[in-house]
């Protein structure tokens, strides 16, 4: 199926739903948690005016960039791994200068539960890396409860990246190292899932590559947060740690999601989270799967 331009603009500028696709025997959803307002030029330093006045495409009605938050489900038989934990159930107003705009979690317990989930029937949870955002249901007790809902499960995160974990509040080590299991870079971590570390957003920031049925699905984590990136792996944000290595990193991350049979999941990518990168003109762009 194919979808008007139309209608992948007003998915640009809105936080995703649930979206779910196979990969042979294997089922890819994802699990929406909320959603976080980015002032674009701040979040992308390197980028103008100008850029965003040419792609009104990707700003909401307060000129802001929609990018969703929540986690990936993959399921194989009657097995269950979540890559990311989402924000949490908590909310935040604007932060008054910087990048970030409001930012709200809660309902990723909920739509686990739509995709016919319950929380303890998750084997393992497997983390990016550990900002906020992308660990939130990780330890913040479950509502009604007094430890978080994944508490039976272990904690996936790569070695480099648990190393760093004084860059953390304190609040956040305290509920995360109970369950952390350090992983390193090339492990399989469920059936044709392995984790590929790839610092420069954080220090030890993972990426996912699932494969099965002659496919395979690259999740990205934070190695790109906006689609409009894909055109431009030189911009970084700031919120990558070693902007440097990210941007190398993108370049090489945007030219294998261009290769046949390869499909990209961006987690923040609004609501056009799965995808193919496609020539367009002489760049590269983000080409959402009709989902």
């Amino acid at each position: 199926m194919t979808y008007s331009a139309m209608d992948r603009d007003g998915r640009l500028r809105r936080p995703a739903g649930i979206r779910s696709i196979h990969l042979g025997d294997t089922r890819v959803s994802y699990v929406p948690d909320g959603a976080v307002q980015l002032r674009p030029r701040d979040l992308i330093p390197d980028t103008t005016s100008e850029v965003w006045a040419a792609h009104p495409e990707y700003l909401d009605e307060s000129g802001s960039l929609v990018a969703s938050i929540g986690g990936l489900l993959v399921e194989n038989s009657d097995r269950a791994l979540l890559i990311d934990a989402g924000f949490g159930p908590q909310s935040w107003p604007p932060a008054p200068d910087g990048p970030r705009g409001a930012i709200h979690g809660g309902a990723l317990l909920d739509s686990l539960a739509q995709l016919g989930r319950k929380p303890e029937q998750i084997e393992a949870v497997a983390l990016t890396h550990l900002h906020p955002d992308h660990t939130g249901w990780a330890w913040h007790p479950a509502p009604g409860a007094d430890r978080p809902a994944f508490a039976h499960a272990d904690y996936l995160v790569s070695e480099p990246e648990w190393a760093r974990r004084d860059l953390l509040e304190a609040q956040e080590i305290a509920g995360l190292t109970p369950h952390v299991r350090t992983v390193a870079g090339g492990q399989e971590i469920f059936p044709g899932v392995r984790m590929r570390i790839t610092a420069g957003h954080s220090p030890g920031h993972a990426e996912y590559v699932i494969t099965s049925g002659g496919q395979r699905l690259i999740a990205f984590g934070d190695a790109l947060h906006s689609p409009i990136q894909v055109a431009h792996p030189e911009w970084s944000t700031v919120f990558d740690h070693d902007p440097v290595r990210a941007a190398d990193h993108r370049r090489q991350l945007v030219a294998e999601l261009a290769e046949p049979d390869t499909i990209g999941f961006g987690i923040h990518f609004a609501d056009v989270v799965f995808g193919r990168v496609r020539r367009d003109g002489d760049d590269l762009a983000w080409r959402p799967l009709d989902t």
